[in-house]
């Protein structure tokens, strides 16, 4: 018999659920271990409006259909039950039958917490229990995540990054990964790490971005608990810990969320909102209250039961847009004969609230492809919310610009300067991610022209410019030194690489570059501030050289950056400084330590009272071929 001393849902969690308000969920639906009544079991949940009955069907049943029936709790579409013989580590799945012409599914629980590996399908019983040693790390984090403090976000696939070659080149789990990649990236001075989508997903070759589970962590790597020590290990490291998240769209796999009561549940019915032709998925119907009760509460379960510190979300342009890679005629317009989807817009905006409401302290990020206005302004002012966007229009005019033979880039001035326009338009990531490396587009270095020599140099003044610009900085695993082949998420990264001295030289001057900007308010504070960042000269074209400052809050906090895009050499190249005094040379592409030729400035250089480009003093520099070079303004120091 059904009995209400056995719910976790209250009347007033389903009057929330159904109005699309009720964020925590995974504390209410799913399969919750526990005690009732002085008995030991299992308390399942599912939301199942169309469903003419539910039974679970187990380990503990021998996956007999109606063995343990589910009960319907009134007219909210759920279902619901206590089960003694369900413990912890017990396989399941809900064996649903429709009411519509007979149709019946055995779909893995939406809201389990750990599910089989694949191409097994079956939830498992879990609990979250971990004793958390991050106290230090979630009370200060703020200072870590805010947007004048300097942010380096390192992506990777947990998959990739390194593997055991003696047993079956198999993946590290979440624990081996765990200290090795902690210390990678203190060494390193990465400030985060941003984690490939890790909620659970069917197909190994997706790298996480078709999602089945929005609350289970892949079982590839471990248990829930395993991922915790994790991040546990990582705050402990002083490093946050972003995870990408995609509430766009999931896969069509028939134990999943699709048609998953016989009905349209999740996604639209009308394939022309539902179904994503880009990735074969379904689309979320982000105007059915449950779903963004769902969807939300995936968001939050994250940040609450995993400390993480930040989502990045995924494919935001494919949410905002109702014609996203469709054809005339292949979609509907809004009720305003728009192609904007209204629904998407409302979820995200809620979604954004309701983050920064529990947890002002992380970052929520937009890979947002296109010119949306206000992406990371707050919803107050007619924003989406975001904290972040990646500047994808950065990405792309960078590396066109950078794959040019270098005797054409005066022609292609433009693609560096142009990001200036609107470089305080939203709050920007500048992002060299995954999405570069894949598909036959080759490796960071392989994009780049000349000898070999040249391509690491100019992979080098590609860092140098990347870290001198006002914005976040993203860099995905593998582009840190230098690799060769474009990434293979089934193959580790080409660690021995690093037996040769260029690559070992792009690994240290990306550290030399991480740990600069952390260390130089000038190179941060000012990120997302149009105050922060001048142009010295942007207009030198037939030289492809362009000078720029970056500013702190203190009036003597300044770093003057010359990048030359060329490889020439340049002795007694002259531009204007805001000061005079002496102008340490704190980075050089070039010097030898990293690879280059080894030319430089004798340790810095002191500014004449000669004005150009608008100042009231100049430094006469040599600047080196291929090359990015930081002076910061040391007074009358030496």
């Amino acid at each position: 018999m059904h009995s209400d001393s056995t719910s976790r849902l209250t009347d007033d969690d389903v009057y929330l659920f159904n109005e699309g308000t009720q964020f925590h969920l995974y504390d209410k639906l799913g399969a919750h271990p526990g005690t009732v009544n002085g008995q030991q079991g299992t308390h399942f949940a599912v939301w199942a409006p169309d469903a003419e009955q539910v039974s679970v069907i187990g380990s503990f049943n021998d996956w007999q259909d109606g063995a343990h029936r589910l009960y319907p709790r009134g007219f909210s579409g759920v279902w619901e039950g206590f089960i003694p013989e369900a413990a912890k580590g017990s396989l399941y799945k809900y064996r649903i039958h429709s009411r519509h012409s007979g149709y019946q599914v055995d779909k893995s629980d939406p809201l389990s917490f750990f599910n089989e590996i694949p191409p097994k399908t079956a939830s498992i019983v879990w609990d979250l229990g971990y004793d958390w040693t991050d106290a230090d790390w979630m009370r200060t984090r703020r200072q870590s995540n805010a947007l004048n403090a300097p942010i380096a976000i390192y992506e990777m696939h947990v998959g990739s990054w390194k593997r055991i070659a003696a047993e079956q080149h198999r993946s590290l789990s979440y624990r081996e990964l765990a200290v090795p990649l902690a210390e990678y990236l203190q060494q390193m001075g990465f400030t985060h790490v941003e984690f490939l989508p890790l909620t659970d997903h069917p197909f190994f070759g997706s790298w996480g971005y078709q999602t089945t589970g929005y609350f289970a962590p892949s079982g590839n790597y471990g248990t829930p608990q395993d991922l915790m020590y994790l991040i546990d290990t990582l705050h402990n490291h002083g490093i946050g810990v972003l995870l990408d998240w995609v509430p766009s769209h999931f896969p069509t796999d028939e134990h999943g969320l699709g048609f998953f009561d016989g009905t349209h549940l999740y996604e639209h019915a009308d394939p022309q909102q539902g179904f994503q032709p880009d990735w074969n998925t379904f689309v979320f119907n982000f105007g059915r209250n449950e779903v963004r009760s769902f969807l939300i509460s995936s968001a939050l379960f994250w940040l609450d039961k995993y400390h993480f510190d930040g989502l990045r979300v995924d494919a935001v342009a494919s949410m905002l847009y109702l014609d996203y890679s469709r054809k005339e005629g292949e979609w509907i317009p809004n009720r305003y004969g728009g192609r904007e989807n209204l629904e998407a817009i409302s979820f995200l905006k809620r979604f954004n609230e309701e983050v920064y409401r529990h947890y002002p302290d992380v970052q929520t990020i937009a890979e947002e492809s296109t010119a949306w206005p206000l992406v990371s302004r707050p919803t107050y002012l007619g924003g989406l919310g975001f904290g972040l966007k990646w500047d994808m229009g950065w990405m792309h005019d960078t590396l066109t610009y950078m794959q040019e033979d270098p005797i054409n880039r005066r022609y292609h001035h433009h693609h560096l300067t142009f990001r200036m326009l609107y470089a305080f338009h939203e709050n920007f990531v500048l992002p060299l991610s995954h999405d570069e490396v894949v598909y036959g587009k080759g490796s960071l270095l392989g994009k780049m022209p000349g000898d070999e020599w040249q391509k690491f140099a100019n992979l080098r003044v590609l860092f140098g410019h990347m870290y001198s610009q006002a914005a976040k900085k993203l860099l995905f695993m593998g582009g840190e030194f230098g690799q060769q082949a474009e990434w293979a998420h089934d193959a580790q990264l080409q660690w021995d690489q690093l037996d040769r001295p260029l690559h070992r030289g792009m690994q240290q001057w990306v550290t030399d570059l991480n740990r600069t900007y952390r260390q130089e308010a000038a190179l941060h504070e000012g990120d997302v501030d149009p105050s922060g960042i001048e142009w010295i000269d942007c207009q030198d074209v037939e030289s492809s050289v362009i000078s720029l400052l970056r500013k702190g809050q203190a009036t003597d906090d300044i770093i003057l950056v010359v990048c030359n895009f060329t490889p020439v050499p340049r002795p007694n190249y002259r531009i204007g400084a805001p000061r005079g005094g002496y102008w340490r040379e704190v980075l050089n592409s070039d010097a030898a330590i990293y690879g280059g030729g080894g030319w430089g400035n004798g340790g810095g250089v002191h500014a004449m009272p000669v004005p150009l480009h608008g100042r009231t003093h100049s430094v006469t520099l040599t600047l080196p071929a291929l090359s990015a070079v930081f002076l910061k303004h040391w007074g009358n120091r030496q």
